[in-house]
């Protein structure tokens, strides 16, 4: 086990089966060092957060949505270092969309969800760059998507 996975392990965190891509893309691309991950959205076993944020779905399960969306992005990590997130040098950049209602304007404060679990698990190394935007709908309802850049050993 890596060692950040005995830190997902501290924290109740174990990563599931990465999420199968819903559309003609693959799950993520490795060029070099480099790894590019597609959106994860706030999926999970149970079905996963759906909804309008600020609407039906307020900022607290919005941003255990956007953890979520980290823990899908730790899955597409692990499968891309070939299951060693020690591999992992550093998170260079997160994309963050929120299924956002008219009146919704704490967009960053949700996509914190994910990058506080990016930090919680791999260290300085999960610190990022960022962007966090509201958007008007989101594949399958859901109500976050994240996606990211790696650096990668």
């Amino acid at each position: 086990m890596s060692k950040v996975e005995e830190r997902l392990k501290a924290i109740g965190i174990e990563l599931p089966q990465p999420v199968a891509p819903v559309a003609n893309y693959v799950p993520f691309v490795r060029s070099g060092n480099q790894v590019t991950i597609s959106g994860q959205i706030s999926i999970a076993a149970d079905g996963g957060v759906k909804g309008t944020v600020g609407v039906d779905v307020d900022l607290e399960t919005a941003q255990a949505a956007a953890r979520l969306c980290g823990v899908n992005l730790l899955a597409q990590m692990k499968a891309a270092c070939d299951g060693d997130l020690d591999r992992v040098v550093r998170v260079v950049k997160l994309g963050g969309f929120v299924q956002a209602g008219p009146d919704f304007i704490d967009i960053p404060k949700v996509i914190n969800g994910c990058s506080d679990l990016m930090v919680e698990a791999l260290g300085d190394a999960g610190r990022h760059a960022r962007s966090a935007v509201g958007v008007y709908k989101l594949p399958l309802g859901f109500a976050v998507e994240v996606d990211a850049v790696v650096e990668i050993a």
